[in-house]
């Protein structure tokens, strides 16, 4: 009988760096997951305002592998949004799913990152972190679980990652091609408990809803830098 792992991990055509045991041994330290903004859940375009949009393809994905790992730890877990950039459609997705916070104008990542490990009590290596470029990569040198997001045109830095052990997988598809999504269905996949997870959702169950209820009462905070290292609450205007 094939390895339940290994015919799970071959639904997914990105490149694995990690072997997806490794892959697995990671997810199960998780507490939290974190996630770039442009690039990710989008191609990087920003309009005559400065706003970049998201799709309800993956915003489903981010409510599925929060109550996946509802199911696995019975616990909601820490959500957060890193962005260099103000982003309207991010502070609107993030108040309506009800992630824990938002970081916009980062441009030193990783201090973001310790600041959600001190906020909520997690080491950055409970840490999984969804990304795509360099103003990026300062924090998946210090967290536990990286999913780089793949755009054809830039090979070189793809191959830095991997060369430099910042990256676990790299999806096949880009952020417009819904890579949070592609994430998604891999951490879910190799949890063993995909199947559960979709039938709860799809039937509404108690379980689920019980989730709900705790998911929704995160209320998101917004934080800004004022200097590379300097976090500090501010909503934005």
């Amino acid at each position: 009988m094939p390895d339940p792992l290994i015919h799970i991990a071959g639904h997914f055509k990105g490149r694995f760096i990690a072997e997806p045991e490794a892959l697995r041994e990671k997810l199960f330290r998780i507490k939290a997951y974190v996630f770039d903004w442009d690039g990710v859940f989008n191609n990087g375009m920003k309009d005559e305002s400065g706003a970049s949009p998201f799709s309800e393809v993956d915003v489903m994905g981010t409510n599925l592998l929060r109550f996946n790992h509802f199911l696995r730890t019975g616990e909601t877990p820490v959500t957060a949004i890193i962005t260099g950039e103000r982003n309207r459609a991010a502070y609107i997705l993030a108040r309506r799913e009800h992630f824990h916070s938002v970081y916009y104008g980062i441009r030193y990542k990783a201090a973001a990152l310790q600041h959600i490990c001190r906020t909520h009590g997690v080491m950055p290596e409970e840490v999984a972190f969804v990304f795509d470029d360099v103003l990026d990569l300062s924090v998946a040198a210090i967290c536990g679980l990286r999913i780089m997001v793949y755009r054809s045109c830039n090979p070189l830095l793809l191959d830095f990652a991997v060369q430099a052990q910042l990256a676990d997988y790299i999806t096949a598809v880009s952020g417009n091609g819904h890579a949070v999504r592609e994430t998604v269905e891999l951490l879910t996949g190799i949890s063993g408990l995909y199947r559960e997870t979709v039938e709860h959702r799809m039937h509404f169950t108690d379980t689920y809803r019980h989730y709900l209820e705790l998911r929704n009462k995160a209320q998101v905070a917004f934080y800004t830098a004022t200097e590379p290292e300097t976090i500090i609450p501010k909503v934005p205007s």
